[in-house]
């Protein structure tokens, strides 16, 4: 076994020396006959080895990370040119000033922890840009969390009597995840009391066909736009997708309010 692996050695040294660039093609075919070269390697350095593999790693994961970020920034400079529009209706509950310049659309679902991290920042970015930005939330609740779609219909049957109480609603229910998984509609509901709702009018519309309507809508129109996971933005027709910090917020409404 010993000489077997020196003459695989030897082999391969000799396909390394015996031209200007390693043939690759012969070290392969080396290699495939005798794998042991390889295992013996390892066995020997394996310190090394695993060094050597993390390394790799750690380069493959940089070199994807550089592409998807250059494939995003020319899909975000394609649609500041070709802006995404999705239908905010004249009914459909806003927060913040409804002549601001920028409008943030956020596909969300209450239950996704995500989501909740995407609610703080955006109390970042209106906090940041109080005259110049305002939110619509549109829904996508997923199907791994049943809590979702209730507190969606919640959040729609409170803004028929006030936008503000709605998002007073979204807030705590953000802030309160742990509450909505445990109790449920329960905690749904006494949320809405405590803001004051008229509940005889909320029951009867939580019941109406026209929220679910409604929530069906905004889910085709986030497929529409490729918004597939939760949370999802559209800042004046420029998608952010996923849980994005405040800078890249920013970045976005900054170049928008440049260009207006």
């Amino acid at each position: 076994m010993r000489h077997l692996l020196l003459t695989s050695f030897s082999l391969v040294l000799y396909a390394l020396l015996s031209s200007c660039a390693p043939n690759a093609k012969k070290i392969k075919e080396i290699i495939e006959n005798d794998p042991s070269i390889v295992f013996s390697a390892i066995e020997k350095n394996p310190e090394q080895f695993i060094e050597v593999v993390n390394k790799a790693i750690r380069e493959a994961q940089r070199k994807a990370s550089e592409k998807a970020q250059q494939e995003e920034q020319a899909q975000r400079d394609n649609e500041f040119k070709n802006p995404l529009q999705p239908e905010i209706e004249p009914d459909r509950a806003i927060l913040g000033p409804k002549d601001a310049k920028v409008t943030i659309v956020e596909y969300s679902d209450m239950e996704c922890p995500y989501c909740a991290r995407g609610h703080q920042t955006i109390k970042e970015v209106l906090n940041a840009y109080p005259n110049q930005v305002r939110v619509v939330l549109k829904h996508l609740p997923l199907d791994f969390h049943p809590k979702a779609l209730p507190a969606a219909k919640y959040f729609e049957a409170i803004a028929r009597q006030s936008a503000e109480k709605a998002y007073q609603f979204k807030a705590k229910v953000f802030e309160n995840q742990s509450e909505l998984r445990q109790k449920g509609e329960k905690f749904l509901e006494e949320t809405a009391k405590s803001l004051g709702i008229n509940m005889a009018k909320l029951k009867k519309d939580l019941d109406d066909p026209k929220i679910m309507d409604r929530i069906q809508k905004d889910m085709a129109e986030a497929q529409k736009f490729n918004i597939i996971g939760t949370p999802g933005f559209i800042i004046n027709g420029v998608s952010l997708r996923g849980a994005y910090p405040f800078a890249s917020f920013k970045e976005i409404i900054d170049r928008h309010l440049q260009n207006n």
